[in-house]
Parts: structure tokens; C-alpha cells; sequence
């Protein structure tokens, strides 16, 4: 006994299998009605939207007035703790950029290191640089003395020899 088997999707005809599909094309009218169908459905489902929006909105409103007075100082109190915090940072960071430009003589204006480690390699950076060691800094042929001018010399005769002794 053989037995057969239906590969025949549900309800088409036996001969419908082999058959080729044809493409199914629409009207722009059809198109406009099934896009139009499409956003009707979608904005059903938001259409709430705004009115649950104004109502959470003026829940948290409520929350906050009914906040009990203990809560408010809590709350001031964290805030001021944190600032207090931050000042206390920001002095003990000042105090030992203080420290290091006082120890070796660099001005505080230029540290900016957030432990007294970084500030001190700083500071040597600085100074190594200052004194013409650092890297980029130019090299003068005269050792980088300053000459005064010859007495009766104008500024652009002082210039131009300069220039050609420099150059």
C-alpha cells in the first residue's frame, strides 16, 4: 500500500500548487485607503495620549505639595551637604597648588594638577621649559642676551642688524 501525501496548501484547488503567483498591483486610491486604514488603527491606540500626560503631570505636582516639611529640610540639607563637599574639595586642590607653587616658585595660575604628584611634574615641566631645556623651546645664537642698542642708532638701522646677525 502506497500512501500519498497533499502538499497542497489549505482550501486550493490540486492543480493550483504548479500554478505561478501573479503579482497583485493597487490603485493609488487603494493604496491611500490602506495607509489611511493603517494610521486610523495606530493613533486608536494613543489617542490618550495628551490626557494621561496632563493627569501624571499634575500627580507629580500633588506628590511634591504633599511632601511633608521633615522631607523639604532633608532634602535642603543633602543639597547643602554636597556643596559643602564641593567647597571643601575645591580649598584642599587650591591649598596644595598653593604649597607646590610656594616650594618651587612656579605662579598657581599655571598648575593644574588634582594631586600634589601632577602639580609637582608640572611645575618641573614649567620650570624646564623657562629655562630653554624643554622641548620646542628656540635656541638663540647669542645665548639670549639682550644687547643694548649702539648710542645714535635708529630702531630700523637696530632692527636691520639684528636681523642680519640673527638670521
Amino acid at each position: 500500500m502506497s500512501q500519498e501525501t497533499n502538499n497542497n496548501p489549505q482550501g486550493a484547488p490540486d492543480g493550483a500548487q504548479n500554478a505561478p503567483q501573479q503579482e497583485r498591483t493597487f490603485t493609488q486610491a487603494q493604496v491611500d485607503a490602506i495607509v489611511a486604514d493603517r494610521l486610523g488603527r495606530e493613533k486608536a491606540k494613543f489617542a490618550d495620549y495628551d490626557t494621561l500626560k496632563e493627569k501624571a503631570d499634575k500627580y507629580d505636582a500633588a506628590e511634591e505639595a504633599n511632601k511633608s516639611d521633615l522631607q523639604k529640610a532633608q532634602d535642603a540639607a543633602a543639597k547643602a551637604q554636597q556643596e559643602l563637599a564641593d567647597l571643601k574639595a575645591a580649598n584642599t586642590a587650591r591649598e596644595m597648588r598653593a604649597k607646590v607653587a610656594k616650594e618651587t616658585g612656579v605662579p598657581e595660575s599655571l598648575l593644574s594638577g588634582d594631586d600634589e604628584t601632577a602639580c609637582r611634574a608640572q611645575a618641573q615641566a614649567i620650570q624646564d621649559y623657562a629655562k630653554g631645556t624643554g622641548v620646542g623651546f628656540p635656541k638663540t645664537k647669542d645665548g639670549g642676551e639682550v644687547k643694548k642698542p649702539a648710542a645714535g642708532g635708529t630702531t630700523r638701522d637696530q632692527f636691520a642688524d639684528w636681523f642680519n646677525n640673527n638670521t
